[in-house]
């Protein structure tokens, strides 16, 4: 099993002048540092206009500068959302980082949150679908080909070849945001990576995998002409300390990631600056729900992690994602856990991805036969109003 972190660089209320440059700063340590202990993945988001809830807009340039202080680790789009982006502009960013990182960037697609992100560029959310596969189609041939046009329903571009091409060939790796069971058979359906935000369990996770790989081998419709890969990765709270009591003392806010996601999409927009989401956070954090979910997640002690992962492992999910920029959440304690977990947890998974891989050759050629595992009981449904998952679709939730 691999491993990578995640930013969506959260930032709570209330801010001081230096917030945004302390909190990409150190982000970057934590890459680099990241990278020097054996991380295999670094995924950013790209979010507009969620205040506290994400300041990374620009993903492309945080990846280019932790290019530049790196060498190993995965550069990794977690998503760029194509719905808010020309698809020629996708292609350039994404070739230009590819080049200057030596060909490590993983490229990660989505739809986009809400109303709130989708409307300024005149986007409506009930379109997010149709215009994210017109994109798809749009995009592809523009790592390959010198000379190409695209006639679509949301895209109209014209004769030209899109500069420069990416050093990975045909291009970099293919992944698809997914929140719901129905969306990760989907991203096996089209062949792509599936990234999974419903923060699930080890148990569910099993029925992700089979969903997947069952729709990647039996039920493949690919929407251009890509290279697919085959990939599922699920993303968790993360906090490793000595005991399990320091590390969820240390992540008391991780759940605040969750919340804001929620309050976000149950609220609709949002007047700039007239919600403090952190004193909103403080009232809700305190409910029994809350209370009951600040207990999820990979936080605990190096043991109590290794046996959290060991389920995940017998799921054979490919990755785990660490949330550990959540909340309020300190610098030194993130770091602290990233360097506790990569001397104490990570080589023993890292140790048996070999068996993994020969696993999935099997799978992908036919030779292991996965059952067809029902997936409704890790599908939640009936709620009055759709959470927004970071990746657009549409995961039932109460409100917090």
């Amino acid at each position: 099993m691999k491993f990578g972190i995640f930013y969506e660089h959260q930032l709570p209320r209330p801010w001081t002048e230096r917030a945004e440059y302390e909190l990409l700063q150190n982000s970057l340590d934590e890459v680099e540092l990241a990278d020097r202990l054996g991380y295999d993945y670094a995924w950013e988001v790209e979010h507009h206009f969620l205040e506290e809830y994400s300041h990374s807009s620009a993903p492309e340039v945080f990846l280019a500068a932790a290019s530049q202080r790196t060498k190993q680790i995965r550069l990794a789009h977690g998503i760029i959302q194509l719905t808010t982006n020309h698809p020629a502009r996708v292609a350039e960013r994404v070739s230009t980082l590819d080049l200057i990182s030596h060909g490590r960037v993983e490229f990660g697609i989505g739809e986009g949150s809400s109303i709130t992100e989708l409307h300024p560029f005149d986007r409506r959310f009930r379109d997010k679908r149709a215009v994210w596969e017109d994109a798809v189609r749009a995009i592809i041939p523009m790592f390959t080909s010198e000379s190409w046009e695209y006639h679509g329903e949301f895209f109209d571009f014209p004769l030209r070849n899109v500069l420069p091409k990416p050093y990975q060939k045909p291009h970099p790796p293919l992944w698809v945001a997914c929140s719901q069971i129905e969306t990760i058979e989907m991203a096996g359906r089209r062949g792509m990576g599936a990234l999974g935000f419903q923060f699930v369990s080890a148990g569910a996770a099993e029925a992700w995998v089979n969903a997947y790989y069952n729709a990647f081998v039996k039920r493949q419709e690919k929407l251009a002409d890509y290279q697919t890969n085959p990939n599922i990765a699920v993303v968790s709270g993360f906090m490793c300390a000595e005991t399990d009591e320091e590390a969820y003392r240390k992540a008391a806010g991780w759940t605040f990631f969750q919340f804001a996601l929620r309050f976000y999409a149950t609220h609709g927009t949002i007047a700039p600056g007239s919600v403090s989401l952190w004193d909103e956070y403080q009232k809700w954090r305190e409910t029994p729900k809350a209370k009951k979910q600040r207990t999820t997640g990979l936080i605990g002690s190096p043991e109590t992690l290794r046996r959290k992962l060991r389920k995940f492992e017998s799921s054979n999910v490919d990755q785990v994602i660490l949330l550990n920029q959540a909340g309020n959440n300190k610098h030194e304690d993130i770091t602290s856990s990233l360097e506790l977990f990569a001397q104490e947890v990570m080589p023993e998974f890292h140790g048996r991805e070999p068996e993994h891989q020969a696993w999935k050759r099997d799978v992908l050629s036919g030779k292991i036969d996965l059952p067809e595992v029902d997936t409704e009981p890790h599908t939640i449904r009936g709620a009055s109003k759709p959470t927004i998952a970071p990746d657009g679709s549409r995961a039932p939730d109460p409100k917090p």
